[in-house]
């Protein structure tokens, strides 16, 4: 699974909108679109604040690992 997928799949995971989490990653909406779209490079940076909002390891959020975190909890 690409990063693409995989931040939309945990913003779907947690019941929230594009608009709240472009609003936390300071970035407008469309931006933010077109990071799950795969159109436009996510910032690392914003990558680091979304796997600790998530509470997952970069790995994961980066499409690196299907385990959540860096002990292997799939939770």
């Amino acid at each position: 699974m690409s990063y693409a997928e995989r931040i939309r799949a945990l913003r779907e995971d947690y019941d929230k909108t594009q608009a709240e989490i472009a609003e936390m990653l300071n970035v407008g909406q469309r931006t933010y679109c077109d990071y799950e779209l795969g159109k436009t490079r996510i910032p690392v940076d914003s990558l680091i604040l979304l796997a600790k909002f998530y509470n997952v390891s970069m790995d994961y959020i980066c499409g690196i690992s299907d385990n959540r975190t860096e002990d292997g909890d799939n939770a």
